[in-house]
This record gives C-alpha cells, structure tokens and sequence, in this order.
C-alpha cells in the first residue's frame, strides 16, 4: 500500500512537471492592444479593413481590433480626437475641415480605395441638367457637395444659384421621394436609392466629369487614412504593424476578391454577389507603389484645402503637409 501511495505521489509530480503553467501560458499568449477603428458598413471603401479584421492580419501583428460603425467622418474624426478609436478610414473634406480648426490629434498616412464614378448628381424627372435646376433645393454632403460644385461649374454656376441643402446620405432617398428636394448627390451605395426613389429622374453627372478628376484622376473627394498622432508619436512600431495588417487586407482583397466578398459580407448585410458586384467598381491599394500613390493624395489634399478656402467652406487654409505622417509605415 506504501508503494501505491508513493507511485501515485510520482505520476502527479510529473504530470505537473509536463503541465504549462499559468505564467507559461500567459508568455505563449501575450496580450492584445486594443485598437478600434471608426468606419462605415455602407461604404465599399472599408473592405480591406474589415477583411484584414475577420481574417486576422491584426490579431497576427498583436492588435485587437473591433470595427465602431460611425457613418458620418466628421463623427468618426471626433471619435479618434476623444481617444475611443485609433484609426479610420473616411472622406478627406471632414480630416481638412479639422485640420483648419486646429485639430492636431491625428495624422493622415495613406489612401486605399478610391472609385471614381460611385458619387453623383440624380434628380427629380423634369429636371434635364443643372441649368434647369436654378433656384431649385440639390441636396449634397461633404465629399458630394465636392462633386456637385464641380457639375455646377461646368455648367457656368455656383452653389449661389441654387438653394443647397446639406443633407445626410442616408435622408436623400426620402426626401427626393417626397419632392423636398429637387435633386441630390451622394455617393454608391446610397446613390442607387435615389434612383429608385425617383425613378424616371436624371443622372446629371458623377465626379468623373469634374474638374478634379481631370486634374488628379481621382473621386471628388477620397478616402483619407487617419490614424492617432499619440499613437504614432508614442508607439512608432505599434502604429507600423498596424499599417502593415491594412496593407495585407488591401493584399488579399485585390488577390482573392471572390472570398473577401463572403468574408466581409455581413457587414454590409448583403450578399456576397451584391458585395462583389460594388468591388469590382472600386480600386484598392495597398503597399505597392505606395510612395508614388501618397505623392498624389498628399498633393489632392493641399488642392482640395485649397479649394474649399477659396470657396468659403473653412476658415483658414491649412497646410496639409503638417498632418502627413507615413515615418511609420513599413517600406515597400
């Protein structure tokens, strides 16, 4: 019996031996940094990102990321300043009009989608062009009023010649419907349900035929990647590995479009055919030819600050190049 006890007193001894303990076990799993991102499940510009999120390329580079559905960029912009997100992806008109206030709490570093042709002008049936929208309500919004101003312009008008109505995307649809408005621009996938809203109407334009887009070859008004200046200005190689699992979503996007379309699929609540249809009309970039890439956003930021000064849309000119900051990001 002696014996047996001191056996049994043998084998635990070396199946605690052979067992991790709590202390192995937390150095085998180090612990994740939380960093959320402020975007939008009606944008087909976020698709890297929620793609890199479901995937795992942050988990991979030892970050927790939970994606904080905030459809307006100067709301998501806000969300970054007041330290609940890290980074976002949002139309770069909302990150200038904060750069002219002062806002020094973020940097921009990157652009990784862009789709020239999903933003445009409908309006109401009786409504050929914009001339013969003079006095009439357009209604529009930060990177679409870009657009609408470059359609009036083309037509010899300004935003003086009729009564603009800053109005969110996702109000157009009824408002057309019910003839509060005369005509409204916004961009995919919102622009459909104007359409529809008012079927018969016009499409007066995308931001293909505005000035802009000859001029950069690029929407109206892009997206613009931000990212916390703390964080960079703290944690360079935290704030670099998080660019790196961006650019591996953008990577994969572009490699395997089919799989992302179901990986990301229910963000937008649609199906994966539905969500591949509205890829294939956007562009997504990532870390090849990045520095040529960011040359010519960096350079669209100064004009598109520039313009909106010109036009009264912001009180100071900013010099953009203050907010630019890609020390961080992993080189090419």
């Amino acid at each position: 019996m002696m014996l047996t006890k001191w056996m049994g007193i043998a084998v635990a001894a070396v199946l605690c031996a052979a067992a991790p303990s709590r202390v192995a076990l937390a150095q085998a799993k180090p612990e994740l940094t939380k960093l959320d991102i402020a975007a939008s499940n009606t944008w087909w510009g976020q698709v890297p990102i929620m793609l890199a999120i479901d995937k795992g390329y942050f988990k991979e580079q030892g970050i927790d990321t939970e994606l904080k559905n905030i459809p307006a960029s100067a709301d998501r912009i806000a969300a970054l300043t007041s330290g609940a997100v890290a980074f976002s992806n949002l139309g770069r008109v909302a990150a200038i009009v904060d750069m002219a206030r002062g806002n020094q709490s973020f940097y921009f570093f990157a652009n990784i989608d862009d789709s020239p042709g999903n933003e445009g002008c409908w309006a109401r049936p009786g409504f050929a062009d914009f001339k013969a929208l003079k006095g009439k309500k357009v209604a529009a919004n930060t990177s679409a009023q870009i657009t609408m101003n470059g359609l009036l312009a083309n037509a010899g008008m300004t935003e003086r010649d009729i009564q603009f109505v800053n109005l969110p995307g996702g109000e157009m649809a009824g408002a057309l419907a019910k003839g509060d408005v005369d005509a409204a621009c916004v961009w995919q996938p919102l622009l459909d349900g104007v359409m529809k809203a008012a079927p018969g109407g016009k499409l007066l334009g995308t931001d293909m035929d505005t000035p802009n887009y000859k001029k950069f070859g690029t929407m109206a008004s892009p997206d613009i990647m931000i990212i916390s200046r703390k964080l960079v200005q703290e944690q360079p190689e935290l704030a670099g590995k998080l660019a790196a699992a961006i650019f591996k979503g953008v990577e994969y996007t572009n490699a395997h479009p089919q799989d992302t379309a179901e990986t990301v699929a229910h963000y937008f609540r649609k199906s994966p055919e539905e969500v591949l249809a509205a890829m294939k009309t956007f562009k997504y970039f990532g870390a090849k030819d990045w520095p040529d890439h960011m040359n010519l956003h960096a350079g669209q930021m100064q004009f598109l600050a520039q313009w909106l000064y010109d036009n009264g849309k912001i009180p100071s000119l900013p010099d953009t190049a203050k907010w630019e900051n890609t020390s961080f990001v992993p080189k090419p």
